[in-house]
């Protein structure tokens, strides 16, 4: 649980739960077992977090968008939520309804949801959902064409604000045109997030490669589409090859100038 975060493209974290299954390759490396490993704990056990735990880090979210409000900054506060696990796992399922009863409680935030599993979301929507609560943004993970070519179309059937992609890590390149196979995509995606993969040149937590040429055609096609891209982070791999200090190639001043198309950070800003 934490009220502030190194992840970009959010503000802060909330972690209803804890623990997740492994589903598919982009899961090999995950920086939440890496984390449980750390301190000795079975990230495959999916474990309610403490609910005074939860109230206190809204509490102090609170105080902060207040204070952002007062300083002018008219954006909510973007929480990623369950950061540490999935919001659509089954084994949340008896936890699920208490966290969207809380997300209704706290409309004056963006509640992020990124999952692996999008077969489950229309089930676990609450009954008030309609067309989608205005304070959720609803993304699937997608790290190669595989995983896009399934998933993407189930997201896109789902009623929601703002539906978006997280291409991270990304293992291949992904095209993101329309595919004919699928008939046309019904509504056009509202945000791609794009991130190389981070890790270690030894050990249990490794990382794998990224070519840039995957980066800048696809925020090439997300600008032909006129989808907001949000590049993360190109990741260790490219950041070992262009002698980047940061390890994760996350820092997007570091990019050079010859890769300047891909330093683009946007968010669908006329759904904040």
């Amino acid at each position: 649980m934490a009220e502030f975060t190194g992840i970009s493209w959010c503000d802060a974290t909330v972690n209803f739960w804890h623990g997740c299954k492994k589903v598919s390759e982009g899961c090999k490396y995950c920086y939440m077992y890496r984390d449980k490993d750390r301190y000795k704990q079975d990230g495959s056990v999916v474990i309610q977090s403490k609910g005074s735990t939860v109230a206190t880090t809204l509490t102090k979210l609170r105080v902060q968008a207040r204070q952002r409000k007062q300083d002018g900054i008219k954006e909510p506060l973007k929480i990623f939520t369950c950061s540490w696990s999935d919001f659509f796992i089954e084994e949340a399922d008896i936890w699920r309804e208490a966290a969207w009863e809380t997300i209704r409680l706290y409309p004056e935030f963006v509640w992020i949801i990124l999952t692996k599993r999008p077969e489950r979301i229309m089930q676990c929507l609450p009954p008030d959902w309609g067309e989608g609560y205005k304070n959720v943004w609803l993304l699937v993970s997608a790290e190669n064409q595989e995983r896009w070519n399934e998933r993407v179309p189930i997201l896109l059937q789902i009623p929601a604000k703002v539906r978006g992609v997280s291409c991270e890590p990304l293992l291949s390149f992904i095209d993101i045109k329309p595919n004919p196979t699928f008939g046309h995509f019904f509504p056009k995606l509202d945000w791609i997030i794009i991130g190389g993969e981070s890790g270690n040149d030894t050990g249990k937590w490794l990382y794998r490669e990224a070519e840039a040429n995957w980066f800048i055609t696809m925020v090439e096609d997300c600008k032909e589409l006129g989808i907001p891209v949000f590049v993360k982070q190109l990741g260790t791999f490219i950041a070992k090859k262009l002698k980047l200090k940061s390890r994760a190639g996350d820092n997007i001043e570091e990019i050079p100038i010859m890769f300047h198309d891909i330093k683009v950070q946007q968010f669908p800003n006329d759904k904040l």
